[in-house]
């Protein structure tokens, strides 16, 4: 990959403490593992909002993929039909929702950006429901694009203005460049195919995105709604009670804002908050099938990747990708026998080593009495 679409993949706010802040604190939580427990036949099934999948993970929504490596959302798409996996679409996808629903054979979902015009939109959901989609997952997190320095020195915006320093990128990656040339350079065709509008706008405001808007698509949208980019207890609750179907907590990968908690710490204090019949969805720094083991131990019913998926793809197209969902599979299954369960179904607070040595929770969380790791220190566990 040139370096600009790696930097832009791979980069995030500010300094980027944020990103290796999720990554750094998910490796402090540890696992305990047990023994002389019968592991044969485990299982990765779950279930989430009432639909079956195969792992407990599915494919987070990125926008603009094929800038990674030509057709990556048909890589995305086939992979989630082969490993029966959702795959969330996103507003700035590279092809059309319809396309990616058909392409998925119905097992999309697709994630709304809300620009300055609520009137293009709606104009989304509606063709959204029109194409068959029955989750709908409204980012909140991205009141305004963060500052992502790397993608500043790199010049990159949307659409492309080719300088000396790209050209030069282009060229010492002629593999990419070459194939970019011959399908097209690729651009967000959501909003390129729009009715109400074809202009997109990377850096405009997304600010007026409020709970009035929430409760107009609440209305509007009849099949399951899911709000991501939730890190504060309080918002939880307020999205659970305005009629959400489920809670995606993120901090967009440390995308948005570098001084924020790691998303795993924020994890346990909203399933504390919320209880345990509103389904939870994490993302933000997982790497590795015992990652995931440890979200889904804190709470999570349900995982979504990103940038590993996309990573693979820039290495190694659509065979990378696929030797990356199955190595993350097995990793899970065998984090599974290691801590004495056979299903995720089995994966509690329980299976961690030692939940003191959890970093400290942020001073805005719910009393330490009243979360799931305040819970285990009263219990002694």
């Amino acid at each position: 990959m040139p370096r600009m679409m790696f930097d832009f993949v791979d980069g995030s706010a500010g300094s980027e403490f944020g990103t290796r802040r999720n990554e750094r604190e998910i490796e402090r939580i540890q696992l305990q593992p047990r023994v002389l427990v019968n592991v044969e036949n485990r299982r990765l099934d779950t279930t989430i909002l009432g639909k079956e999948t195969s792992l407990p993970f599915g494919i987070a929504p990125m926008g603009m993929c094929d800038l990674t490596w030509p057709g990556a959302d048909r890589m995305l798409a086939a992979a989630a039909v082969q490993h029966e996996i959702p795959l969330c679409v996103s507003s700035a996808a590279s092809t059309t929702l319809e396309e990616m629903h058909r392409l998925t054979g119905g097992k999309a979902w697709f994630q709304l950006y809300v620009g300055q015009s609520r009137e293009a939109a709606f104009d989304l959901v509606d063709r959204a429901a029109g194409a068959g989609y029955e989750f709908l997952v409204l980012t909140v997190d991205t009141p305004q694009v963060s500052r992502r320095i790397r993608d500043l020195k790199n010049g990159f915006q949307v659409p492309f203005r080719m300088g000396p320093r790209q050209f030069l990128d282009f060229a010492c990656h002629p593999r990419w460049s070459l194939q970019t040339l011959m399908t097209g350079v690729p651009k967000p065709m959501n909003f390129e195919t729009a009715q109400k509008s074809n202009a997109f706008a990377r850096s405009e405001s997304r600010g007026g995105t409020d709970w009035r808007f929430l409760d107009a698509l609440r209305n509007r949208w009849n099949g399951k709604l899911i709000i991501k980019g939730v890190m504060s207890p309080d918002d939880a609750v307020g999205i659970r009670d305005a009629g959400a179907d489920a809670v995606y907590v993120s901090n967009h990968g440390g995308r948005q804002l570098d001084s924020a908690p790691a998303a795993i710490h924020a994890l346990p204090q909203i399933r504390a908050a919320i209880g345990t019949d509103t389904p939870l969805i994490f993302d933000s720094g997982l790497r590795s099938g015992e990652d995931i083991v440890k979200a889904l131990a804190l709470g999570a019913d349900f995982v979504m990747l990103g940038r590993p998926l996309i990573y693979a793809i820039g290495a190694d197209g659509a065979r990378g990708l696929d030797s990356l969902i199955d190595y993350i599979a097995e990793d899970i299954s065998i984090t599974l026998a290691q801590i004495g369960r056979k299903a995720i179904g089995e994966l509690d607070a329980s299976v961690l080593a030692d939940p003191t040595l959890l970093p400290p929770a942020p001073d805005s969380a719910p009393e330490s009495g009243n979360s799931v790791i305040g819970k285990l220190r009263v219990e002694g566990r």
